[in-house]
């Protein structure tokens, strides 16, 4: 016999919609394993609290059905389902059951060798003798418009801030007076972010992130660099570093506000790609004397310099000098490294282990001083 546990904590509020909920999951289900309706029979045994119980064939599942499925919840909630399974015996599976799974929930249920089915006709379900992948279903329960997002431009600031001093819980008011915003926009933002399981409240009241990792894999899903304005051109240059040396020093002496990313920042960090595109965020649209300055040609097909006005002056905090080039911070590099060519996707999982080991956006020692000086000026903000 299957023995299916579903746990439906978030779609579930009362009895009659907890019997509407089965009759979701018994639909999904005998679609996914091709068997009748009829041959699904669930309950809610005692000792489970609000789980059901579905019996089928010779396997055992847990299911915990969520209804949103942010790589947060997912997180974790699939270290509850795996103990819940391993209380149901020890040949039972644990299944997630979301309404539709994310590429970053896929991600992170492969991770962690976690069976998944979603109400939109997807799955990816591993069991001995049971293998069932489903893909390509689009979402069935997108809603009318876009739901705003946490990781929104403006709202990517308490984001990235986070991440950029994961080690140190700070307050709300503390991470509005950092990043230029309203107590209440923050407070908004911080609610989803409680919501969606990325950081916890301390008893003192400050917030503290869950997860590093999910959060920051969860945003560079979400992040379109293409949204920014990008000026592709071309500058005369030996190589990629001599490049990099030349505009920032002609950025230096302009009155714009800037910071390397991408390659060129990447490079600074750790010295690891060679690259030739160079990427620079500026405050504003370039001039012409500032582009004369520069000998910048506009050459999309042969560009090797990229000059990004941002959809938000938040890719700039936390900006800092590296040997004498200004570069965003590291967690700024690495999601926009996810649109940058050549050696991009080494350069990005080698920043990654440099400079996010152990769960804490780090840097290089004398960076490294410069942020803690502007956490400590935060940290007085009460």
């Amino acid at each position: 016999m299957v023995y299916l546990l579903v746990k439906s904590g978030y779609l579930v509020k009362v009895a009659r919609e907890q019997l509407l909920i089965h009759g979701e999951i018994r639909d999904a289900l005998a679609s996914l394993l091709a068997v009748p309706q009829r041959d699904l029979r669930l309950s809610s045994p005692d000792g489970y609290g609000a789980a059901a119980l579905l019996h089928w064939d010779q396997h055992t599942f847990v299911v915990e059905l969520l209804k949103a499925a942010s790589p947060g919840t997912i997180s974790e909630h699939g270290n509850r389902l795996a103990a819940a399974a391993k209380r149901a015996g020890k040949k039972a599976i644990p299944l997630l059951g979301v309404a539709y799974m994310t590429e970053a929930g896929r991600r992170l249920c492969a991770a962690a060798h976690l069976s998944w089915f979603d109400l939109s006709g997807n799955s990816r379900i591993i069991a001995p003798g049971l293998r069932v992948i489903v893909d390509g279903r689009p979402n069935r329960f997108r809603g009318r418009g876009r739901p705003a997002s946490i990781f929104a431009p403006k709202s990517a600031r308490v984001v990235r801030w986070l991440l950029e001093h994961s080690a140190k819980p700070l307050t709300q008011r503390q991470i509005a007076h950092a990043t230029e915003m309203t107590e209440g926009f923050v407070s908004r933002i911080v609610s989803r972010l409680l919501q969606e399981s990325y950081v916890v409240r301390e008893t003192s009241g400050a917030l503290r992130l869950k997860n590093s990792d999910v959060l920051l894999d969860a945003w560079c899903d979400e992040y379109d660099f293409s949204k920014h304005t990008i000026l592709h051109g071309h500058v005369a240059a030996r190589s990629g570093d001599a490049l990099v040396r030349f505009v920032s020093d002609t950025l230096s002496s302009s009155s714009v506000e800037y910071a390397a990313t991408g390659l060129a920042a990447a490079w600074q960090m750790n010295h690891f790609a060679s690259f030739r595109t160079a990427t620079f965020f500026l405050s504003s649209q370039p001039s012409d004397e500032l582009r004369t300055a520069l000998s910048f040609r506009d050459d999309p097909r042969g560009a090797n310099l990229w000059l990004v006005v941002p959809n938000d002056r938040g890719v700039l905090h936390g900006a800092t000098d590296y040997d004498g080039v200004r570069c965003v911070h590291p967690v700024q590099a690495y999601i926009d490294l996810k649109a940058h060519p050549e050696r991009a996707p080494e350069a990005a999982d080698r920043l990654r282990k440099d400079l996010f080991a152990g769960g804490r956006a780090s840097l290089p020692k004398r960076a490294s001083e410069y942020m803690d000086e502007q956490v400590e000026l935060v940290r007085g903000v009460r």
